[in-house]
This record gives structure tokens, sequence and C-alpha cells, in this order.
């Protein structure tokens, strides 16, 4: 192993927690049995991976090995990063019938067409996911193990998730995955998020929900009321309906879990009428930002337990509609910049 391997190396384990390096070196099945029995996980995490080291330079393992290993551990823990999803539009006729092997040449040969060094592996997962993992060089430099692009994609579907992608090398990956998916173009999706798994289940739509009807009506019984038989029968069609709504808009399984949801203005003080209350056209520009550990599910509360009044607003309930959590509320409403 070069130094760079062991650099790599290094840094994988410093950012892979103790309690789950066991079960990692067991899945990455490139240390022997005798190996593996004669690690010690209860001594200090430096001398564990020094010893780890000197095993994988005794197998002479290298960069792939380790690279393998990184993936691994990204597959296994994938919300370590902030993922941004992406939208494959303008599908040609046979875009549905690109193939593994397919998909693996063309992205490959693409990629190794403009840039001389880089790194390129992927790895399908169980629940059919393509893990890519790209390590960028250039014409004149090695590629950077250290900060690898991870991209995720279901085949045959057109959302695309990404993390750690450099503006510069943005373009290149765009047009790789257009052309190994057989699709026009690409475009922002406008939906970032930690975990993966929510952001999945969102786009890819495996969230279950019931759409409003015509037929809501907006809440206007209190918050809170004594305890009482008499007064529960009462209030009972009020919190049935608050329940309705509640799923309306979240749904009623466990809400994908989202942490923020960013709306920006891009507005103009206005009175009665039409005309704005400043001589000048300049936007009044500002953000708002909701942010919670699990946003959807705290929005969902809210309503059902009558702290604020349903239906609830279309800016609220389109995170789940359309599956974004991003937008810009301009003049001619709610949006998304081109």
């Amino acid at each position: 192993m070069d130094e760079q391997t062991i650099f790599v190396l290094r840094r994988i384990f410093k950012k892979i927690p103790s309690r789950n390096i066991e079960d990692l070196l067991k899945n990455w099945n490139c240390l022997t049995a005798d190996q593996l029995r004669a690690l010690d996980y209860t001594r200090p995490k430096w001398t564990l991976v020094e010893n780890i080291i000197s095993f994988c330079e005794e197998r002479r393992l290298n960069m792939k090995h380790i690279t393998n290993l990184e993936m691994i551990n990204r597959i296994e823990n994938p919300d370590n990063d902030t993922w941004h999803s992406c939208q494959l539009v303008e599908p040609q006729d046979d875009a549905l019938f690109v193939e593994l092997t397919q998909f693996k040449e063309q992205l490959k040969a693409y990629l190794e067409g403009v840039i001389r060094h880089i790194s390129i592996k992927i790895k399908k997962h169980e629940d059919e996911a393509l893990w890519i993992r790209i390590a960028w060089g250039d014409n004149f430099s090695k590629p950077n193990h250290l900060k690898p692009t991870y991209v995720v994609h279901h085949l045959h579907t057109s959302y695309v998730f990404i993390c750690n992608l450099m503006a510069k090398h943005k373009i290149l990956l765009y047009q790789a995955l257009v052309v190994s998916t057989k699709h026009g173009s690409i475009k922002d999706a406008h939906l970032s998020n930690r975990s993966l798994t929510a952001m999945r289940t969102l786009l890819l739509r495996h969230y279950q929900q019931v759409f409003p009807n015509n037929h809501s009506m907006i809440l206007d019984e209190g918050n809170t009321y004594a305890s009482h038989p008499c007064i529960e029968k009462e209030h009972a069609p009020h919190e049935e309906r608050r329940d309705q709504l509640a799923s309306e808009a979240f749904g009623d399984s466990p809400t994908p879990k989202l942490e923020t949801a960013v709306y920006r203005l891009e507005t103009r003080y206005r009175g009665n009428g039409k005309t704005t209350l400043s001589d000048k056209e300049e936007l009044f520009r500002g953000v708002v930002k909701f942010s919670s550990t699990s946003l959807l599910h705290s929005l969902r509360h809210c309503v059902a337990s009558g702290m604020v009044e349903g239906p609830v607003t279309p800016l609220l309930s389109a995170i789940t509609q359309k599956g974004r959590n991003y937008f810009v509320i301009t003049d001619k409403g709610p949006g998304v910049s081109s």
C-alpha cells in the first residue's frame, strides 16, 4: 500500500464510529477470518485502526479495495451528508430499455472521454439503487479520493440524488447522466435533505397520502377544552375533521424525515388595489425557513391537535404533493426558480 492509500484509509476510519467498525470489516470481506479474530475492538480507536492498516498491508490491498470499503460505509450510512435531487426530463423512445451494463459503459465512457484522470465505481444495492462514486481529477492531477462525489439513481426512474458535487464538475456529470439514461436534459428538483431515504420516499412516490378534496372547511374551534364525556362527544367530529385535514396534507403513514423547508420571497408591497405602496419597482426580497428534526411530522401534529386552523395552506402541503422543500414566491404566486 502506498502512502496515499494509507492516508485515505485513515480518513475513512476517522469518520466511522468505533461501534460500527467490526460489522463494516465483515461486510468488506477483504481481511481473513484470522485477522478479524485478532482485532481487539475494545482498544482505543487509533490503535485498532493501525492494526487494521497493518493487516491491509499484509493483504497488499490497493485503492480499489479502499474505495469499496468507503462505498459500503456510505451505503449503510447515507445520511452523513446533504443530498440534492435532480430530475431527468425529455426521455427518448428507448429510455425504458436502458440496461445496467449499457448505463455503466456509457457513463464511464463519457466521463473518461472528457477527463483524463478520473475514478468511477458503480455498485448495485439490494434495493435496486445504483450507487456511483466519482473521484475527480483533471488532465494533470490524479483523482482526489478524499472528496468523492456520490450519485444514487434507480434505473428507469426520472430522479437522481447527488452529494458533494463541485460547481466545475456539475455540467460534466449532468451531461453524462443525460447520455447514459437516454434523456434530453436534466434539471434541479428543488429538494435537498440529509435523509436520502426521505427524499426517495417523496420523489419515487412510495409515500402513501390522501389528497385534499373540494369540501375542506376551515376549523374555528378552540385548541383546548375541559375533559368531560359530553364535551368530548361534542368535539369528536371536530377531532376527526382535524385528523382528516392532517392526513390530506401529510398522509397517515410515518412522514418522511425532512428537516427544512425554504421559501424565497420576491414580492412588492401593495395596497388594497393593484398599486404598489412604493414608487420604486424594486422587489421586496426575503427568505422564510422552517426547521425541525422532523418537519412534516411537526406540521401534521400542529394541524391534528388544532394548534393551527385548516385546511393546510398550499405553501405547506406542496412539500409532500410536489416533493419539494425549496420554493420561490412571486407576485404571480408560489413557484420555483427556473
